[in-house]
């Protein structure tokens, strides 16, 4: 899926822990909720539509798993867009110095793409339902700010208390542009230091300057403050994660951390500068001026700053950070294994932050003693920073929220422009690599058995398919295979025009009907306990127009041009960017949305530091997608992805001798269509070759998983053809 994040309509469910027997209907609370949960042992796969089960003395513990729920539960549904709007407002003037403009962003405390019901702000206050985008509310004006993911989706969602600015288009600014240039001078802006990072905030406070504004953190957020029925943050139960998954202990990753802590002097060009007036010593000189800061000189304390300390530790709030350095997952999060918490790690010590009330399954409490690990409630971090016995600097990274930065005083802590943890993630072991194998085969074989299905029911049976019809049915396939858990995140599946948002996201009434007439793209995938998936294929079931076989075509040679790239190492993403677009770029084509992104091994989908879009060297181990595109608004959309790992090759110089570069092996194993859409004239004859290659491979590599799918099997020879482009004819 693009690097943008996914919206979701929904929520999952409320914590919960559910006891049933392997035959109770998916969703469905039994009477024997709340036991049995002492007894847990291990974590398996349930056959439910994001769930996991958990074996406990011959019965299911089934565990949500960002699983959706219905959106009005979000609070959106029971006050009018106007009357969210007069709670806020007066929430703002209530403050001990009133808030002439409010900051919403769309993050919550841990900078999460994705967020729980509890944390959808600006959700909530404005109804517009995509996951990027941000609101400021004012006294007289509300302003939401979306990109051009978003520009239709929003005008339909939003009501006429609102300005839609579309970020992109011509004479409209970012917002914070707006604020620099457009909102009025003089005034007092307001944000919650939770939810921005650390970079945003200098940024923010940069552009206030500018119109002779000033900038203050309420103690408590205001749209929490203004919403009578805001939703009960997730608290469910957090797993260990087997060795066999992670390939590396969490005490030899605790121990590389500590020994890059020790190591670390960082050199000027990586630290991240804070202004004087957002550090803890500039917020104390204001707060008399600017009352209701979450920070005054009352709860700051004095420390000998004398001197700058060593390194001593490191501060985590990075859920899919936490989770992966401790091998632990959870389900707070809809499509993330992930739980709340921080995390502080030291030279002496490792101390976990999570609500105390939350259920640690055994056996993980016993695992944190032997690991070291001691426990503080969720909401005692703040105090840890404001007052904790810190015997030395603190790092943090620019990507961390504020909040975090503003408790402690300088110069005991540092501010880092990238954060290590996401550098030795990003590069995958051998276990992860070859878990990824297994899992995209495993994904490969239940995409083959839906194409052949829907292929069928489209085609031959000429059945109403509607676009959620189809992602449901995908669900079901994928929920029949090893090591399961749920999806990765909302499926894509859209016909025509919809294709044409990267982000759509069909719902159950109102979706359209697949036909024969036009293209059908498919983005989606599984969360594995080996790996999480992020695969795309576009189809069509009858007679493309030439424009559309045309596009097709190029956005193919794009993906061929970066799965077939050698390259040298140090090269960056950015560099091979181009090849994804140069074919496009011929026909003054092109497309709004990153290459490509890095994804986790049972973790989030979008995952740093890898991407095309930015300048991280690619290194061996890294796992990216490849996904160019192209959409023609209100017409229709394309979009080819896979999932790549860099690998060393050894090839010749032009002196004959062997040198090392890198180079792409393919995770993803789903046939693309050679029938109907490729226009053969437009490919090369190594363009040609390597597509009759791909097919094959996946035919080859998919067969003995399909051996009892006879549907499946027949659809699959015939799709991966040697010969080229086929008519796929239902007898």
């Amino acid at each position: 899926m693009p690097l943008w994040p996914l919206r979701f309509k929904s929520r999952p469910q409320l914590p919960r822990v559910v006891v049933a027997p392997d035959d109770t209907t998916l969703g469905t609370p039994t009477e024997r909720e709340k036991s049995a949960q002492s007894s847990v042992t291990a974590l398996e796969v349930s056959p439910g539509i994001g769930w996991g089960k958990v074996v406990s003395s011959g019965k299911s513990l089934g565990v949500t798993f960002g699983t959706p729920s219905s959106r009005d539960e979000l609070g959106t549904s029971g006050s009018s867009g106007t009357q969210k709007l007069e709670a806020i407002r007066k929430v703002m003037k209530d403050q001990p110095e009133p808030i002439d403009y409010y900051v919403i962003p769309s993050e919550d405390a841990h900078q999460s793409e994705y967020v729980s019901p509890a944390d959808a702000r600006r959700e909530y206050i404005s109804n517009f339902s995509g996951s990027a985008g941000l609101a400021i509310v004012g006294h007289e004006s509300a302003h939401l700010f979306v990109d051009s993911r978003y520009w239709i989706q929003a005008a339909k969602e939003i009501d006429s208390n609102w300005t839609l600015h579309r970020v992109g288009a011509p004479g409209e600014r970012s917002w914070l542009d707006w604020i620099r240039h457009e909102s009025t001078p003089n005034v007092l802006f307001g944000v919650d230091s939770r939810l921005i990072s650390c970079d945003t905030a200098v940024a923010l406070h940069a552009a206030v300057l500018e119109r002779n504004s000033r900038l203050a953190f309420p103690r408590l957020n205001l749209v929490d403050a203004s919403r009578p029925d805001r939703p009960v943050r997730p608290n469910n139960p957090v797993f260990l994660h087997d060795i066999k998954y992670t390939g590396e202990p969490s005490s030899d990753k605790i121990e590389r951390i500590r020994a890059w802590i020790k190591e670390k002097r960082p050199a000027p060009s990586e630290i991240f500068a804070f202004p004087e007036a957002l550090t803890l010593e500039g917020l104390e000189f204001r707060s008399k001026e600017t009352l209701g800061l979450s920070i005054s000189t009352a709860t700051a304390i004095d420390r000998d700053d004398s001197s700058t300390p060593e390194p001593y530790g490191i501060v985590l709030s990075k859920l899919d950070s936490i989770a992966w350095v401790l091998n632990l997952r959870g389900s707070d999060v809809p499509y993330n294994p992930v739980f709340f918490s921080y995390l502080v790690i030291t030279l002496d010590e490792v101390i976990l932050f999570v609500d105390s009330n939350k259920e640690l399954v055994n056996p993980v409490n016993r695992y944190l003693d032997d690991l070291g690990v001691s426990r503080r409630d969720y909401s005692s971090l703040w105090t840890y920073l404001r007052k904790g016995d810190i015997k030395g600097q603190l790092i943090i990274d620019s990507k961390s929220p504020y909040a975090i930065a503003v408790l402690l005083k300088r110069p005991r802590y540092v501010v880092l422009n990238q954060c290590i943890v996401t550098q030795l993630k990003g590069i995958k072991n051998p276990i992860e690599i070859q878990g990824f194998r297994e899992c995209y085969l495993r994904d490969g074989a239940a995409f083959v058995q839906w194409l052949a299905w829907l292929e069928e029911a489209v085609r031959k049976k000429k059945q109403p398919v509607t676009e959620w019809g189809a992602a449901q049915k995908l669900t079901e396939y994928r929920m029949s295979m090893d090591h399961f858990v749920g999806l990765a995140y909302a499926n894509i599946s859209a016909v025509g025009s919809n294709a044409a948002l990267p982000h759509y996201e069909p719902t159950r009434t109102g979706s359209s009907l697949i036909d024969t007439t036009q293209p059908y793209l498919n983005d989606s995938g599984g969360q594995y306990l080996d790996g999480t998936c992020d695969t795309t294929r576009t189809i069509h079931f009858g007679e493309p127009t030439q424009e559309q076989r045309d596009a097709y075509t190029r956005v193919l040679q794009g993906h061929i041009a970066i799965d077939s790239a050698v390259f040298p190492e140090g090269t960056t993403g950015a560099q091979l960017d181009v090849l994804a677009r140069k074919a496009l770029w011929k026909d003054q084509l092109n497309y709004g949305h990153g290459t490509g992104h890095g994804f986790g091994s049972f973790l989030s989908v979008h995952e740093g530091p890898h991407a095309f879009s930015n300048t991280v060297p690619l290194r061996p181990g890294a796992v990216i997608t490849n996904e160019p595109g192209f959409y023609k608004e209100g017409s229709f959309g394309i979009r080819i992805e896979s999932a790549l790992v860099v690998k060393t090759v050894r090839v010749k110089d032009l002196q004959g001798s062997e040198v090392e570069w890198l180079a792409f092996e393919r995770f993803t194993q789903v046939p693309i269509q050679t029938s109907r859409l490729v226009n053969y004239s437009l490919l090369t004859k190594d363009e040609r070759r390597w597509l009759r290659n791909h097919n094959r491979t996946c035919r080859e590599k998919l067969m003995p998983l399909l051996q009892g799918d006879k549907r499946a099997l027949k659809w699959l020879r015939r799709a991966t053809s040697k010969f080229g482009p086929i008519e796929i004819i239902w007898e």
